[in-house]
């Protein structure tokens, strides 16, 4: 098991920026994908970014692409996800996910998910 702990969400101006964080806990060892996912009101629960935990390697939706950056540092078991020029359209609620599976994309294929952390950008 593999329990997910999320920090860094709160509001803004467009414009802004914040860093999101996801802290791993429990049987860590066999993550091989963190992935960050976001939810708005009335929305399906879609991607937004992933990255490999071994090697690092990251795909990121094309539309934050540019302007958040997946990262993550092993030896804190923390995954972050860093957003800059936030637009009124990123509002949501924003989770962290973990796979033991190298190929996880879909949010049907982690079965790890943190508590949620909601983002709200202000024009």
């Amino acid at each position: 098991q593999v329990q997910l702990v999320e920090s860094g969400g709160g509001s803004v101006q467009a414009g802004g920026s914040l860093r999101l964080s996801c802290t791993a806990s429990g049987r860590t060892f066999s993550i091989e994908t963190m992935a960050w996912f976001r939810q708005a009101p009335g929305k399906d629960r879609e991607f937004v970014a992933r990255i490999r935990w071994s090697g690092g390697s990251t795909n990121v939706v094309d539309s934050v692409k540019g302007r958040f950056t997946v990262s993550r540092d092993n030896a804190k078991r923390t995954g972050y996800l860093q957003m800059n020029s936030l637009k009124p359209e990123d509002t949501a609620v924003y989770y962290c996910a973990a796979s033991y599976s190298a190929a996880a994309w879909s949010r049907y294929e982690y079965p790890y998910w943190g508590q949620g952390t909601q983002v709200t950008v202000s024009s």
